[in-house]
């Protein structure tokens, strides 16, 4: 990637520069137009809006980590790369309405936001999953695609010098959140109102992909945390337990949209859908156990006896 102007037949269109802090502040202005002064945003005006909503001192709910700042204000510097075409590597490139993009995925969400912010409707995340020992942190996130593989590991060994991510550092977590901060802040920019973002992890992150979504994408908007079962044997890495699964972490940019819709069912399955109501077809069902392998000849210990007592309370006993 260059900082060179870009060709005639690039496949994004060039909008403006990035302004993802002057949409953030017209968006601001927008609502509260008196917390703009002289061409400022005067916060303490805007805490005064707010009111007791504001949470204010230095304890406070949250996930913070060292470089978090840092990781956010890097998030709203814009691109510098320029994205080419690839024609003689490219197939059906007249006909095709598909994009396949190669470089530092931090650059790349930078260039993408500027002609596609709130117009994806999904977004498949699938990060280095911070095991400890196989994923390289580079200090420049704006380095060439060449530089960023040789750092990564995909070039051949050349003599760089390669900053893993070990329990010993004393920042085990930290440096993969520093990593994943800014790309998930790009990824909520581009996801339109409708849409939804998927990250797969494990669980040395599952819970930090939460709090950090949380944060991000708003805890209303949290839909699913789906497990995912990768390997029916165990993964032969894993301390004690050799697990076989993986989670598939989902949330809704906006969760009163339908941005998760049901699988129709097929003729067959649909026909015990006999009634209907304003929001479609469905069937009742009984509240009971309607599998007759548990009943109370071959379960017993499903069945307790209840005692009422004299002042009106029950105990119930094993039997």
């Amino acid at each position: 990637m260059t900082d060179t102007a870009p060709p005639a037949d690039d496949p994004i269109p060039r909008l403006s520069p990035d302004s993802a802090t002057a949409d953030n502040v017209a968006a601001l202005t927008a609502l509260f137009p008196s917390i703009v002064t002289d061409g400022r945003i005067d916060i303490d005006a805007l805490r005064q809006l707010l009111g007791a909503t504001v949470e204010d001192g230095d304890e406070r709910y949250g996930l913070n980590w060292r470089g978090k700042r840092a990781a956010r204000a890097f998030a709203l510097t814009p691109g510098t790369g320029t994205l080419r075409p690839d024609r003689d590597g490219s197939v059906d490139w007249d006909g095709t309405r598909n994009l396949m993009i190669e470089g530092d995925n931090l650059e790349v969400l930078k260039l993408l936001r500027r002609s596609y912010a709130r117009q994806v409707k999904l977004i498949y995340i699938d990060p280095p999953y911070n095991t400890g020992n196989d994923f390289v942190y580079p200090d420049d996130y704006r380095d060439t695609l060449a530089q960023y593989e040789r750092l990564t590991g995909q070039r051949g060994q050349d003599g760089t010098a390669l900053t893993t991510n070990t329990e010993a550092n004393g920042r085990f977590h930290t440096d993969w959140l520093n990593m994943m901060y800014p790309r998930l802040m790009l990824a909520r920019d581009l996801l339109r109102d409708d849409g939804a973002i998927f990250i797969s992890c494990d669980d040395n992150e599952e819970s930090n992909v939460i709090r950090l979504c949380d944060e991000l994408f708003g805890e209303a908007n949290f839909v699913a945390r789906f497990v995912v079962q990768t390997n029916p044997r165990g993964r032969s890495l894993d301390r004690f337990v050799a697990k076989t699964f993986e989670y598939l972490i989902c949330y809704a940019s906006d969760s009163s949209r339908p941005a998760i819709h049901m699988v129709a069912k097929n003729d067959a399955a649909m026909a015990a859908y006999n009634l209907t109501d304003d929001r479609g077809r469905y069937r009742l069902i009984e509240l009971r156990n309607r599998n007759p392998v548990f009943d109370r000849r071959n379960r017993p210990n499903l069945y307790f006896p209840i005692y009422a007592g004299a002042d009106g309370g029950a105990v119930s006993l094993e039997p």
